[in-house]
């Protein structure tokens, strides 16, 4: 499983978007809270924006065949 982030994902018209295979949400707000901060200054980082970012967040499952 591959959990992403886009800020389209939000309405942004920002083409940033990050993904953790590790299934890890840790790993994944922690970039997301890095791009915020650095593209995003117009957004408040506070409990309910960073809720918000995690309603973002979609999981997909990858298949892999060899052969």
């Amino acid at each position: 499983m591959t959990k992403t982030i886009s800020c389209n994902f939000a309405g942004k018209d920002c083409s940033w978007s990050a993904e953790s295979t590790r299934n890890d949400d840790d790993e994944l707000m922690s970039l997301i809270k890095e791009h915020v901060i650095k593209e995003h200054k117009e957004i408040e980082l506070n409990p309910k924006s960073i809720e918000g970012f995690k309603s973002l967040i979609k999981v997909t499952k990858r298949f892999w065949w060899w052969g």
